[in-house]
């Protein structure tokens, strides 16, 4: 099915709660229906936008085009072994409902990506990460609808170029190339965890859980009697751990991090840890390591920066909220004062994450 409407209202596609609008807005229902929405002569020769939640962007003003939504759902089980599960799923999906899907189900890889907000295709778009690992670690191949072939193309997740945040359909000569329609990974039927990043370790340890230490970085997680850890236990932990930090966007607008944590070599950083004990980081490899943004963002001084009603979250200030009424021009220049105080407290120039459209 597809739907069609005029100068409609982008509030429900951004999670800042702007009133952008858009000229056109086209919503859709499966693959097949691309073809013929492309073919449309409303929609021809113009530009367009496709739009998950919204949950990385950042509109800027009405957009003068077609702003395209996915209303593609499913989750299935394409193959299964004893030991891995071949998951195919529809790119209108919510990524969390999938990450929640698969917990109950027993399926193990995903859980350290619960509770972040948007859809499956803007998930492959972005390579979305948290708590040690990045949706690249389980993607096999995702599907796309070629607009300029007109057909329907399976790319595999290797030949997807992703990096930190970033990946193929990013690029600018693709940008507008591909819509996900599908995308295909792989989930471990094994009980096995990845705890080596921020406080995943101290939370299930005040839930009572005594960690079991090993050479592989996802490891079973036991209990004083030696009771292994559930898979519902570890989605609730890392749920909690965003819910006591991260601002719900129905209830005040945000994007979820803002910035992007720079990577440094590592011997800028050991020369800004010379100055700065306290600077914590995540290698990234040999050569490089990551620094939270949010950590820098702080300590220049901006935890009560504030442009009318957009402002700093203060309990985690990679985050910028919209408190009621900041319009766009607000978040921007927040942002531009945030990254000036970054750039002179520690020479780093961080980046937004978020899309400005």
């Amino acid at each position: 099915m597809i739907k069609y409407t005029e100068n409609a209202s982008l509030r429900p596609y951004n999670t800042f709660g702007l009133n952008a609008k858009a000229a056109l807005l086209v919503e859709y229902t499966a693959e097949e229906d691309l073809p013929l929405i492309f073919a449309d002569e409303r929609v021809k020769n113009r530009p367009f936008l496709h739009v998950g939640e919204g949950s990385n962007l950042l509109f800027t003003k009405d957009f003068d085009g077609v702003v395209l939504h996915s209303g593609i759902r499913g989750i299935k089980p394409a193959s299964q072994t004893e030991d891995v599960v071949l998951l195919e799923c529809g790119a209108g999906e919510k990524w969390d409902q999938v990450c929640e899907w698969c917990v109950d189900r027993g399926f193990y890889g995903i859980e350290n990506l619960s509770a972040i907000p948007g859809e499956v295709g803007a998930a492959a778009v972005q390579n979305i990460g948290a708590y040690g690992m990045e949706f690249k670690d389980v993607a096999v191949a995702i599907s796309v609808y070629d607009v300029e072939q007109n057909k329907n193309v399976i790319i595999s997740a290797s030949d997807c170029q992703y990096g930190y945040r970033t990946s193929l359909f990013k690029q600018p000569a693709y940008r507008n190339r591909f819509i996900v329609t599908h995308v295909l990974l792989s989930l471990s039927r094994k009980a096995l965890f990845l705890l080596d990043y921020g406080n995943i370790k101290a939370a299930l340890l005040e839930r009572g859980f005594s960690l079991a230490q090993g050479s592989d970085k996802r490891k079973p997680i036991r209990n004083l009697r030696g009771k292994q850890i559930t898979l519902h236990a570890m989605r609730e932990t890392i749920c909690a751990i965003r819910a006591a930090k991260l601002p719900d966007p129905h209830v005040m607008g945000n994007a979820g991090s803002f910035f992007k944590n720079p990577i440094l070599p590592k011997m800028v950083y050991d020369t800004l840890k010379g100055e700065y004990p306290d600077m914590p980081m995540y290698e990234v490899d040999d050569t490089h390591v990551k620094v939270p943004a949010g950590w820098l963002i702080e300590r220049s001084g901006c935890k009560e920066r504030h442009v009318g009603d957009a402002t700093v979250y203060p309990l985690q200030c990679l985050v910028l909220v919209n408190r009621g009424h900041a319009s766009a021009n607000d978040i921007i220049q927040l942002a531009a004062l945030i990254v000036e105080a970054v750039q002179e407290r520690f020479g780093i120039k961080i980046e937004p994450e978020v899309n400005y459209i």
